[in-house]
């Protein structure tokens, strides 16, 4: 099945002064510079990860119209922006305004966003929330005004009486280019009935003792089943992301070499968890173990995720090698 590829990055920094991303400021500049390496190198998008309160990337917008301001094929994405920290409707008009620098290549991931440092981080921001709500109701509603909002519905009421005016500007087709994170086959399936696309989460929250690709897998069929019933003329695309490194040279032997990796279980949120694999060696090995990765054959677009620390040098010849995979396998 034909698919998309494109990359995943925390945009970490730190940790040494000699580090190609020793800070903020240089993170900012390396992922908009990672976007330009993932065109040359033939991705079909530039997606990144937000989180507040910590030595990662946080609000998208700006850099996502940087990064498109710098390329001109390649979709800018997150995975995920984190409801519980937005406005919904300030949030649409920074999304319109990207998605017009991009000239529609904006692919906008949402959620209740993951586990957080701080315990305080959306009052602190403003959104605190609301009493007798939970996280996973109070930001589904945010996502569904902001899915008003983004498909022109009129928002506010008019000075003059004459009815509710929209946002503005309002970005035409957006509405088709947005993606839920699912941890859950439970939340994966609403995103099907609710019309939105399938961004299945790293891990799952549902641990009943199969791989994770299964699992995995079985989220993505059944998100389907659910948006064919729904009739929606929005979503329908899934995308999974997977941690793979090819290892062609002493170099990528001292880095992925040992580090291959099965499931891993653990508990998160007071629920037994599981996250997908890392995978690691040559191409033709790497081939073999995509091949039998039932979800990422299942998926319309992969995510790799991208060992940002080690230099947009050594990203790029990753990806260019991650690409020459995906091409064997015949899904490009």
């Amino acid at each position: 099945m034909p698919k998309k590829i494109g990359f995943l990055t925390f945009g970490h920094w730190g940790g040494s002064p000699t580090s190609p991303v020793p800070d903020g400021p240089a993170a900012i500049r390396q992922v908009i510079a990672l976007a330009e390496a993932a065109e040359r190198a033939g991705f079909d998008g530039a997606w990144v990860r937000v989180h507040h309160f910590a030595d990662s990337l946080s609000a998208p917008f700006p850099l996502l119209a940087a990064m498109a301001a710098r390329t001109t094929t390649l979709e800018v994405g997150t995975g995920v922006v984190d409801l519980r920290y937005e406005n919904p409707l300030y949030m649409a008009e920074e999304a319109a305004i990207t998605d017009a620098v991009a000239g529609g290549r904006l692919q906008l991931g949402i959620s209740r966003g993951a586990p957080s440092p701080v315990s305080d981080g959306p009052g602190q921001f403003g959104y605190p929330l609301p009493e007798g709500s939970n996280w996973s109701a109070e930001t589904r509603q945010r996502a569904a005004r902001f899915r008003s909002a983004i498909a022109g519905e009129g928002i506010a009421q008019a000075a003059d009486g004459s009815g509710p005016i929209p946002i503005s500007p309002v970005s035409a087709g957006l509405s088709e280019r947005i993606w839920w994170g699912a941890g859950s086959i439970a939340s994966g399936i609403w995103a099907g009935e609710v019309g939105m696309n399938l961004l299945s989460s790293t891990l799952l929250l549902e641990d009943d003792g199969r791989s994770f690709h299964l699992a995995q897998a079985d989220q993505i069929r059944r998100y389907r089943e659910a948006h064919a019933a729904s009739a929606h003329p929005t979503g329908g695309l899934s995308a999974v992301t997977r941690s793979a490194f090819p290892v062609l040279t002493d170099l990528d032997e001292l880095y992925f070499g040992r580090r291959e990796a099965g499931d891993a279980v653990g508990i998160l949120d007071g629920r037994q968890a599981r996250s997908g694999p890392t995978y690691a060696g040559s191409l033709d090995e790497l081939a073999e173990k995509f091949n039998r990765d039932a979800a990422m054959n299942e998926a319309d677009y992969l995510l790799f995720a991208l060992p940002n620390q080690l230099g947009v040098e050594y990203n790029e010849e990753v990806m260019v090698n991650l690409g020459e995979v995906v091409n064997r396998l015949g899904w490009r």
